[in-house]
């Protein structure tokens, strides 16, 4: 199975302020720039607990009935009508084998620790990072810590008209 990030970050490096808010990135996520093609790639969304509790105070629900695997130990929030959503528990490598298992072929994988904990299980193939061109100082990175390299490839970047430059990587090893 696939397992692919779509991320945006301020230019150093933040997915969200540090209460959670993500209000320095563009209302609607600004001019198209490949979410649409993206969320037409993948078959289900896996976010964790506190991504999913930030997703439910938008308008409106982003991923149409597309299934979203929640990973938490505790009941979740009631999810929008319409919305197609699972709690799910359990290490990386075993949500990866039963979403497999249950026809999955290409995953969004969404949210700090959870695509932190992707990456260093070695699950995440392809990285695309969009960065507001933004400073906010503090915040939640989209990297922690890793235990060793994790060595990437470039494979091309894009920018803009309002300032926007996303990158695209493949985990190499």
């Amino acid at each position: 199975m696939k397992a692919s990030v779509f991320v945006g970050t301020s230019l150093d490096g933040f997915i969200a302020r540090a209460n959670g808010d993500f209000d320095f990135l563009p209302p609607g996520g600004g001019e198209p720039h490949g979410y649409d093609e993206f969320m037409a790639s993948v078959d289900a969304l896996v976010m964790g607990r506190k991504t999913f509790e930030t997703v439910l105070t938008l308008d409106t629900w982003p991923y149409g009935e597309k299934p979203v695997f929640v990973l938490s130990t505790r009941l979740l929030a009631p999810a929008p009508v319409g919305a197609v959503v699972e709690r799910m528990s359990g290490a990386p490598d075993e949500i990866v084998s039963q979403l497999a298992a249950r026809g999955v072929r290409h995953v969004y994988v969404d949210g700090g620790i959870t695509i932190q904990r992707f990456l260093q299980a070695g699950l995440i193939q392809r990285l695309i990072i969009t960065r507001v061109p933004v400073l906010i100082g503090a915040g939640i990175p989209l990297f922690g810590a890793v235990p060793r390299d994790i060595l990437l490839r470039h494979v091309g970047t894009r920018q803009y008209a309002s300032g926007l430059v996303q990158s695209e990587y493949v985990v190499a090893a």
